[in-house]
């Protein structure tokens, strides 16, 4: 999993509530690959008229928001199923970071496990971020993970994360990763385990 450190990108707000993850990524798109590229398929509904053609009024379709790394999003931001897949379509597409009131609780935690960092700011500080972002498209934010601090200008908003998962952003490890490093005790475990129990072969 990339680490993540500190990102300095253009910032795009969304301003819907309660955005499920169907709209994140439409369930048809469920039976593809990664390797096909969710990020192609990410607001897929609401990105594309029924031709396929980019929606001029969409958030991301915007040419200043182009290459956009950090979303801002509303309240409640991906309730609803629990497909992973919203979190690929996400990452896939380049963000690296999510700032929301509040978030679905099984998308908050599946972005851990993907390299994406959610971030939790009170509402009415989302809501004014979000709509400088409009007034100012290409607006870049800073998120120091480290310091957990996101930073636009001369404005600084510090956030919370669980330690564990901050280092394992940091560090870049998964689940797996996480788990191998206890490989030597792991080892020893077993090691002792037959020897107690020479029968078991």
């Amino acid at each position: 999993m990339e680490k993540f450190q500190t990102l300095t990108a253009v910032a795009v707000p969304l301003e819907v509530a309660n955005c499920d993850t169907d709209r994140i990524i439409p369930a048809r798109f469920l039976k593809m690959k990664r390797s096909d590229g969710y990020g192609k398929r990410l607001f897929n509904d609401v990105r594309y008229d029924g031709d396929g053609n980019p929606r001029p009024e969409f958030p991301l379709n915007k040419p200043a928001y182009k290459g956009a790394r950090i979303l801002v999003a509303d309240e409640n931001f991906a309730c609803g199923s629990s497909r992973e897949a919203a979190v690929y379509a996400l990452h896939d597409a380049g963000f690296r970071a999510v700032i929301a009131p509040s978030y679905g609780d099984i998308f908050f935690n599946n972005c851990f496990k993907n390299g994406v960092l959610p971030i939790v700011l009170p509402a009415d500080q989302v809501a004014a971020i979000r709509a400088s972002l409009a007034e100012n498209p290409g607006t870049q934010l800073t998120v120091d993970l480290e310091n957990q601090t996101v930073t636009r200008g001369n404005e600084v908003w510090s956030f919370e994360v669980d330690p564990q998962r901050k280092q394992c952003l940091l560090e870049g490890l998964d689940d797996i990763n996480l788990t191998l490093q206890h490989r030597g005790e792991m080892a020893d475990f077993e090691a002792k385990y037959r020897a107690d129990r020479p029968w078991m072969g």
